[in-house]
């Protein structure tokens, strides 16, 4: 699917309430299906977490995540934990290209029997579930937290839980807290002090209801829509916790250098632009790399210096993040450029109007871009891929008054 976005000059002030958090919800889909007393409201229906509920419930023998590449990781863990379960899993071209190496080596350091059916350290993985004996682990943590937050959420349900040691300098720890959070919250005990996680053993757990709290990283996308709106413009999101277990809560701190500002009122979180933005804008965003696109093509939008750093896990994204973004931002005018873990973005003469966007399969590419319609015309190619996290994305954008043209 095509779609044009037509330049417009601001933006209804509406109130909206987005999907339930993917992060949240596929990290709660696994605790539930370990322990089915645990009863879940609000969970997104993204198609992550449709692949993921789909997977926990299938009977066969070959399961497919297609582009999800968070129920890769966690139904790895999974199913080498689920004893008398064999099954080939697998996905996408895309996701037969992510490395997995690291989360294999570690489960068959507690026992569990994997076997590569192409390339070493990618899928499609063969898996004979079995019985997990061993509970110390180490596991190199500045690739994927996906494979720290994968071991951790089948931990309760081995025999001796786990101790799992991280080596080197920890990436993305707002997502380990956020997997240890709602262990607690669910009755399970874990710690975490300096570089050693510990979960123990659990054999079961009480009739337990969990609320989702909506998608902090979907939210985003309005962040930056109201940071490229007039001085005054406001939005109401609800369903969001000031307290929130997602680290792409760090957008209320962020935002304010884009002259954003966040109020929360019981669940509801109103943005809005109050004044100017800073003209440099330099983050290190190792702790949310999810935000990274959504945050430079702000910055492109207002005209502003930008330099991220710790952005070295967007290159085993959906697509090369950081060179998607280089390619797409220079079609608009974008004096840019990237290394392997960063990007530095310097203040354009004009923004080229009518470009179109390519997505790469990457839903973030698609919804980052959006709301360059505050300042010029463009357009969304295979728009559909926001299904994967956010599937009213471009329903949401109309009733804040953008005009969405589809052609098939």
């Amino acid at each position: 699917m095509f779609l044009r976005l037509s330049r417009i000059p601001s933006v209804k002030n509406e109130s909206l309430k987005l999907s339930g958090s993917k992060s949240e919800t596929n990290r709660l889909l696994l605790l539930q299906a370990l322990f089915p007393s645990v009863q879940l409201q609000n969970t997104s229906d993204s198609d992550d977490s449709i692949a993921m509920k789909e997977a926990l419930a299938s009977s066969g023998n070959l399961i497919d995540v297609h582009h999800a590449g968070t129920a890769m990781r966690f139904l790895t863990a999974y199913f080498a934990s689920a004893q008398g379960k064999s099954v080939v899993i697998t996905g996408s071209d895309r996701m037969k290209q992510r490395p997995v190496g690291l989360l294999v080596d570690a489960l068959r350091q507690l026992g569990a029997d994997i076997e590569y059916e192409n390339a070493d350290g990618f899928p499609p993985l063969r898996i004979n579930g079995k019985k997990l004996s061993g509970s110390k682990v180490s596991l190199q943590a500045n690739v994927s937290s996906q494979f720290i937050s994968a071991l951790l959420l089948i931990a309760p349900s081995l025999p001796n839980g786990i101790e799992l040691e991280l080596l080197g300098e920890i990436t993305s720890v707002p997502y380990i807290n956020m997997t240890l959070s709602l262990l607690r919250q669910v009755g399970v005990e874990a710690s975490f002090t300096g570089n050693i996680i510990k979960v123990k053993p659990q054999n079961e757990i009480g009739k337990t209801v969990v609320e989702v709290e909506s998608d902090w990283s979907s939210a985003s996308y309005f962040f930056s829509i109201v940071a490229l709106s007039p001085i005054g413009t406001s939005l109401q999101l609800r369903s969001f916790r000031k307290d929130s277990f997602q680290g792409d809560s760090e957008l209320v701190r962020l935002y304010e250098d884009f002259g954003v500002a966040s109020q929360f009122s019981d669940t509801n979180l109103t943005l809005t632009k109050t004044g100017m933005p800073s003209e440099q804008i330099t983050f290190d965003l190792n702790k949310t790399p999810d935000i990274a696109q959504t945050i430079v093509v702000t910055a492109f939008g207002l005209g502003l210096n930008c330099n991220l750093t710790g952005l070295h896990t967007l290159k085993i994204k959906e697509t090369d993040r950081l060179e998607a973004l280089k390619t797409e931002l220079t079609k608009l005018g974008a004096n840019i450029s990237v290394t392997s873990d960063s990007l530095s973005l310097s203040p354009s003469a004009q923004i080229n109007s009518g470009i179109s966007i390519d997505t790469y399969n990457d839903h973030r590419m698609a919804m980052a871009f959006a709301p360059l319609a505050l300042r010029t015309a463009i357009s969304i190619n295979n728009a559909e891929v926001v299904s994967k996290s956010y599937p009213a994305f471009w329903d949401d954008l109309e009733k804040i008054g953008f005009t969405v043209d589809a052609n098939q």
